[in-house]
């Protein structure tokens, strides 16, 4: 539980929020809110979904939130879909140069007849 309460943590840093605005939010107590982010208390199901919910995400974001796992996949993902994007730009340079040719030959034949 000690990752889930980094990943809280973490979530909340970067939502500009201090411990007392989540607990305020979460209609908890301060000490509890730092039990939870400390990993010293273990979630339940419904608080997960409230904590989930404030940072509008499911509680499956919330738990794979920075999974190193998870971001490997994404990884994988963005580097596959790199690579077919720039295969297409490729592509694209290549018609822009037959139309260019194309052009250029239509331009000749009106030139000389």
């Amino acid at each position: 539980m000690k990752t889930l309460g980094k990943k809280i943590r973490l979530l909340r840093h970067q939502k500009g929020w201090s411990q007392e605005d989540v607990a305020k939010r979460l209609d908890i107590s301060i000490p509890a809110f730092s039990k939870i982010e400390t990993g010293i208390t273990d979630i339940n199901l419904s608080r997960l979904e409230q904590i989930a919910d404030l940072f509008e995400m499911s509680v499956v974001q919330l738990l794979t939130f920075n999974d190193a796992e998870g971001e490997a996949k994404y990884a994988n993902e963005l580097e596959s879909v790199n690579k077919k994007l720039m295969d297409r730009e490729t592509e694209v340079i290549d018609l822009q140069k037959k139309v260019i040719e194309l052009f250029e030959e239509l331009r000749q034949t009106k030139a000389t007849a």
